[in-house]
């Protein structure tokens, strides 16, 4: 991954945890009723997303890229490996395959 998706995830990841914790301040500090406080968190929380979605929907699909990226290189490395355990089978097999006809 590059700088730049490095920086959109942290990006994403640290909205997320200031919605959060904004949100957790939000309901603990005031002195506004309970009504008072969904009203508040919810337009909060809408603003947030209208203001950062763009950016957020941006980190996911670069995260979820990079996962696809990855998932594809672990499958490619686990294909390899299974071939070579397959060949050393193969190998064994053939030697013992022989050991048996051998009559001396």
């Amino acid at each position: 991954m590059t700088d730049r998706n490095d920086s959109s995830i942290s990006f994403g990841i640290g909205l997320l945890a200031g919605v959060i914790g904004g949100i957790a301040a939000a309901v603990l500090l005031t002195p506004k009723s309970g009504k008072e406080n969904r009203e508040l968190i919810c337009k909060t929380v809408t603003d947030l997303v209208e203001k950062y979605s763009p950016e957020v929907c941006e980190a996911k699909r670069k995260a979820i890229e990079s996962l696809d990226i990855l998932k594809c290189k672990l499958e490619n490395k686990y294909q390899k490996v299974n071939e070579c355990f397959k060949a050393k089978q193969m190998a064994k097999a053939k030697e013992k395959e022989t050991e048996s006809y051998d009559f001396n």
